[in-house]
């Protein structure tokens, strides 16, 4: 629980499928920044992370103060339905039918509706019993789901938002019914122009203004520059879930052709999932066990020393809505090597900051690679200029400021005398009253 006033009106609740989680440390920097901007945010997971997931201090400090969904304890699940049976009658089948028409086709999706619409609520009933009137989701998963049929069956004083991150959602849009819920939030917050440009092939140009972009925040003076590389192999590092979809795999095999070609590399893979069982034994079948460790997930307070013994960062991504582990190894001063998709090149400017190579082009990668181990100078400046760049355009106070300003068109209480945004998809400045 807060420790501001429960009900004030600069309060709003964040709903996410996972909080905290190792994954999604954005969303926990995001939080904490607007609190100690004196906003009142109160935060609620649909399922609590496993207690091995917490690996920080911070992580334990949120999963403390968190509201969990699930699982529900049975007499709380029943009084909060009673009480909005009660309440509101014609609302609550109605938005038991809204959770129906969400539903993509098949009995199983069906089914799982109408659990969310069990699980809204529960979270209905918590933020009436909090005085919260706002719900803002991460993802357009059920995180969103739920918060938008609590803020339907709450009524037009009630709202809604969500924040678009990553790139899977944009893959499978039926199921995620993305048309549905842009037209029925209040805001739309995208992680990059490539994202808002995918959600508006989705909806009218009605819908547009609603789309705002606010790239995620790094507090780069919470990361020492990287030492200066001694001589040696090229210590790479990359961080991450271990999935299909970071091209870890790509590494290894650029890191084999590097061998071939005789260039000294090492590499560290700091994250774990799925994967992780393949690309170890990948990394045998290459050979590469001498060259390669995998340090499994780390809490975020370690991280950066992972960083400062690195001598440059790859992550050859196959789909990114923006990276924001890119931005925190540019923070840490590294030249970043990663992919032209998607929302890096918002991030990354190829020659400038980092350099950027073709999706799924392991020569492409591992040209880029040698070019690092060959040019301590290159190196140098690259890294240089990317934690020039994250501290001057990914400054976390700039984009929390970015966010409150958007909220306050759209969260009641939450106003800084800011006009409403453009749509063009930037907000604008009114001088303060």
């Amino acid at each position: 629980m807060s420790s501001r006033a429960v009900g004030s009106s600069r309060a709003f609740a964040c709903v996410v499928s996972r909080y905290p989680a190792v994954s999604h440390s954005f969303i926990l920097r995001e939080v904490r920044a607007l609190r100690q901007r004196g906003i009142d945010v109160h935060t609620f997971t649909i399922r609590r992370p496993d207690p091995g997931e917490l690996l920080s201090v911070a992580d334990r400090e949120e999963h403390a103060r968190t509201f969990a969904v699930l699982p529900p304890r049975p007499l709380k699940l029943i009084g909060s339905h009673l009480r909005a049976l009660f309440t509101h009658p014609l609302r609550y089948f109605g938005t038991l039918t809204a959770a129906q028409r969400l539903s993509p086709p098949g009995a199983r999706e069906r089914l799982w509706r109408l659990f969310y619409f069990g699980e809204a609520m529960l979270v209905w009933s918590e933020c009436r019993r909090r005085g919260l009137r706002h719900l803002h989701a991460h993802f357009a998963n059920v995180g969103s789901e739920v918060a938008l049929l609590a803020a339907r069956f709450g009524g037009p004083e009630w709202s809604w938002s969500f924040m678009m991150h990553g790139s899977t959602e944009l893959f499978s849009e039926k199921p995620h019914r993305l048309p549905d819920k842009i037209r029925g939030a209040r805001l739309v917050v995208c992680n990059s122009d490539f994202t808002r440009a995918q959600l508006m092939k989705l909806v009218g140009r009605e819908e547009w203004g609603k789309l705002q972009v606010v790239r995620c925040g790094i507090d780069a003076g919470a990361l020492a520059p990287r030492r200066q590389r001694a001589g040696g192999p090229l210590h790479i590092l990359t961080v991450g879930r271990l999935v299909p979809g970071k091209g870890h795999a790509l590494l290894l095999e650029a890191l084999y052709a590097l061998r071939k070609r005789g260039v000294e590399v090492e590499a560290t893979f700091v994250g774990d999932g799925p994967d992780r069982a393949g690309l170890e034994m990948l990394t045998h079948e290459l050979m590469l066990h001498r060259q390669v460790r995998f340090a499994g997930a780390v809490g975020q307070d370690e991280l950066p020393d992972w960083y400062a013994q690195a001598d440059a960062f790859c992550l050859p991504t196959l789909a990114e809505g923006l990276g924001v582990v890119l931005l925190e190894a540019m923070a840490a001063g590294l030249p970043v090597v990663s992919t032209r998709v998607m929302g890096v090149p918002e991030v990354v400017e190829d020659e400038a900051t980092g350099l950027l190579v073709s999706p799924g082009r392991v020569d492409e990668l591992a040209d880029a690679l040698e070019r690092l181990a060959a040019s301590p100078d290159l190196c140098e400046r690259l890294g240089r200029h990317g934690r020039l760049r994250v501290d001057t355009e990914f400054a976390l106070d700039a984009a929390t400021t970015r966010l409150i300003e958007l909220f306050e068109t759209t969260v009641p209480g939450i106003s800084i005398g800011l006009s409403p945004p453009a749509p063009d998809g930037r907000a604008t400045a009114a001088a303060a009253a």
